[in-house]
């Protein structure tokens, strides 16, 4: 794939046109390409009160492979302004070479949204001349409905959060039966081992006394014997 610089101006074109033509609908997914560290800028006419979710991911082209690959070293930074206020700059964000960004606008009117390309080395930031593939994913819509839909995923967590305290009182409760099935095995296994050596230690005094009986018959025994 060829770059040229002929390639901004009719990409900057096309990107104008589909935004006007995706700004009817509350959420629009597209893609285009920044060349140089120029921020490549779009509008958005937004009501008081709308929320704004974009998600992005940038991405870098690569001369070996002519194609754009993700590179840990891209930055963007994006940046929103109320142009019918003065250029009144309501989000100045840097990121990593995908993210998202959050606003909500605070008066009716004209927001400018910017993305600006940079590369970190080691902390610092510096400007590119390369080409950059940024895709942008931006819902609008009013605070209440997107919260109502982040409020839908957190009980849905909560449910899967209880569901699983659930299943760890279960575990507990199946551990103490365990603890007390072996306290009562243990129990059962001492009290035989006493039984077993009280036997033993009554079997040994019997057979001590019988031994001791018959030594003494046979003495007397003997004793008769010598005498007759």
């Amino acid at each position: 794939m060829a770059l040229s610089r002929s390639q901004p101006s009719w990409l900057s074109t096309l990107f104008t046109l589909t935004a006007i033509l995706m700004l009817a609908t509350p959420s629009h997914a597209l893609y285009f390409y920044i060349f140089g560290r120029e921020p490549k800028c779009f509008y958005e006419e937004l009501p008081r009160g709308t929320l704004v979710v974009g998600t992005y991911k940038a991405e870098s082209y690569d001369d070996k492979s002519t194609t754009y690959i993700s590179n840990p070293n891209l930055g963007i930074t994006i940046t929103v302004e109320e142009t019918f206020d003065n250029d009144h700059r309501v989000v100045s964000q840097r990121g990593t070479d995908q993210g998202r960004f959050t606003f909500s606008a605070a008066d009716s009117g004209q927001h400018r949204i910017c993305y600006t390309p940079e590369h970190g080395s080691n902390g610092g930031w510096f400007s590119t001349s390369g080409a950059v593939k940024l895709t942008v994913d931006i819902t609008t819509g009013e605070s209440s409905k997107l919260e109502t839909e982040d409020k839908g995923k957190m009980e849905d967590l909560a449910a899967r959060v209880k569901t699983l305290n659930a299943r760890m009182q279960d575990i507990r409760r199946e551990q103490v039966f365990q603890r007390e099935r072996e306290a009562l095995f243990r129990d059962q296994s001492e009290a035989t081992n006493s039984r077993v050596v009280r036997w033993a230690l009554i079997q040994l005094a019997v057979l001590s006394v019988t031994c001791v009986w018959q030594l003494s018959h046979l003495r007397s025994f003997f004793i008769k014997q010598k005498l007759t």
